[in-house]
């Protein structure tokens, strides 16, 4: 059995497709290609570069993966595209591959990333994120899971995305969006909890491993107190703990260290950024 390749695509002889893949009209896939069952790639497709997918993904027309970073330190080396399984890549999305070689450019599982978003070289998406259309994501930007980020914004190099967070359209942003927090504007600025992701992620108030109580108390303490954030992790400390709750100060606690540091909250009198 061989996979479906429609007559005017050109495949690569030294890709390597799972019998069940199926490749639409005018698509183009590389030499150091790797797709697994089940996988659609549209119409117009190019997927070029060491680019391995694994299965059920859906691929739309006019996506391009694998494709040479836009990163001038790019030298030609044989770095990586890697994406997981049940992604669902839309219209004309982009991908690039990493910069370095030994370096990739990650996506996890179950992914919407909608039409005409962008994700450059060196990011890392886990899995159950939605990037809406028109994100474009710099060079290494990490985006945990289960995020949503709103369409039509660009994310800066090197920012972190945490868990469950959720990005407001129009948004920009150029440091790090904490775990389970809600952020827009612009310049970005954490406003409230996510509840409603939290809710639609299965997560109630007397969940033991994820208490919605307890996160909105720890928002009050960083964002509508005059604690600087060395205090507010201090006082973290003292609120009942789960693992949200320790997710939360981990990331806090790397993201000061980090290359872009927090998103902040609204100014207060007496409250300094």
């Amino acid at each position: 059995m061989q996979a479906a390749i429609h007559s005017t695509a050109i495949v690569h002889p030294d890709a390597t497709l799972h019998p069940t893949v199926t490749v639409g009209p005018y698509a183009v896939i590389g030499a150091a290609v790797s797709i697994g069952a089940n996988t659609q790639i549209g119409p117009h497709v190019v997927i070029d570069g060491h680019t391995t997918i694994g299965q059920r993904n859906q691929i739309f027309a006019g996506a391009a993966i694998g494709t040479e970073p836009q990163d001038r330190k790019y030298q030609g080396a044989p770095s990586r595209t890697v994406i997981g399984d049940d992604n669902k890549i839309r219209e004309y999305v982009t991908i690039n591959r990493a910069t370095a070689e030994g370096e990739v450019t990650q996506i996890g599982d179950g992914n919407l990333l909608m039409a005409c978003s962008h994700v450059a070289h060196n990011c890392t998406i886990e899995d159950g994120v939605v990037i809406a259309n028109g994100v474009a994501l710099a060079g290494h930007v990490r985006i945990e899971s289960r995020a949503t980020i709103g369409g039509v914004l660009g994310v800066h190099q090197f920012v972190r995305i945490g868990r469950l967070a959720m990005v407001g359209g129009m948004s920009r942003i150029d440091r790090d969006v904490p775990p389970f927090m809600l952020v827009e504007g612009s310049p970005g600025r954490v406003r409230t909890l996510n509840r409603v992701g939290l809710k639609r992620a299965g997560y109630d108030d007397l969940d033991a491993g994820l208490t919605t109580q307890t996160l909105h108390k720890a928002f009050r303490v960083l964002y509508r107190s005059s604690a600087t954030l060395d205090q507010a992790l201090e006082e973290l400390q003292l609120l009942p703990q789960c693992e949200a709750l320790q997710h939360l100060v981990r990331f806090l606690q790397e993201s000061k260290a980090g290359a872009r540091g927090p998103m902040t909250g609204r100014k207060r009198k007496g409250h300094h950024d």
